[in-house]
């Protein structure tokens, strides 16, 4: 028996959870990345940008000076997203100086995550996406007693350290009172190819790590990203890999994408 009032979102058809053990994996690449790869599939998508200490979701859609919408409807607040690349976007780096820092506490940030989940207008969405911080703590136990996620994606890169630390996150989200079922592994970095040697590969942070996870966890690995800096520069300018990257990335999240649905 579920002992947490969900909020319910009746429009929204799947949610999904992007998350990772540790930071600078790249989880918010791959989430920003995953919800344009699906929008291009015609399918609608939202994407709540969850990471309340360090939002980045609005630099990487080029949207940092947007300012959201906000409306008074019964005496509750109604919050409409910004749209990029057909993603409807939420975001904490939307309310708060680009350089302000956040300093609060457990339940102000629970309160402040389930008026963005609550609040938004969100319309009809086939698949909302939600890009978690690293770890395990109020934000991640928020959204899973407070929404009826469809499931998680882990990120990692092959390094031990990553795996190791993505292998603690999973357990959280296996715990018998949440049971999340966990989707599929990605494995990011997974290695680096110099552009005039496109035929070389070099595994800078090692070698099967997320392979190795999925089989863990008995999940699917969804895809291998690897390391390009296209993808990096893209995400400083506010654009997705589908304006500004090689072919070869882009096909591995539209398999990925394939994978997922």
């Amino acid at each position: 028996m579920n002992i947490f009032e969900k909020i319910e979102l009746p429009n929204v058809k799947h949610i999904i959870a992007v998350a990772s053990g540790k930071g600078g994996v790249g989880k918010s690449t791959v989430s920003a990345n995953l919800a344009v790869a699906l929008a291009r599939q015609g399918l609608r998508v939202a994407l709540v940008d969850a990471d309340i200490y360090g939002p980045s979701i609005p630099t990487m859609f080029g949207i940092e000076d947007a300012k959201p919408e906000v409306t008074v409807k019964d005496e509750q607040e109604i919050i409409y997203p910004i749209e990029r690349y057909g993603v409807k976007i939420i975001s904490v780096g939307f309310f708060i100086a680009k350089d302000a820092g956040l300093i609060w506490r457990g339940p102000m940030v629970a309160s402040f995550l389930t008026q963005l989940y609550e609040n938004t207008q969100w319309g009809e969405i086939d698949y909302l996406i939600i890009d978690f911080p690293p770890g395990t703590g109020d934000i991640q136990l928020t959204t899973m007693q407070k929404l009826n996620l469809s499931g998680i994606i882990m990120v990692t890169t092959p390094q031990d350290i990553a795996v190791n630390d993505a292998r603690k996150a999973a357990s959280m989200f296996n715990n018998p009172e949440l049971a999340i079922p966990i989707l599929g592994v990605i494995e990011n970095m997974s290695w680096f190819t110099p552009k005039s040697h496109p035929e070389e590969k070099y595994f800078i942070f090692g070698k099967g790590g997320g392979e190795t996870l999925a089989k863990e966890l008995n999940v699917k690995l969804l895809g291998q990203i690897p390391l390009v800096a296209e993808v990096g520069e893209a995400a400083d300018k506010g654009l997705s890999i589908f304006n500004q990257s090689d072919g070869n990335v882009v096909t591995i999240f539209e398999k990925i994408v394939e994978n997922i649905l």
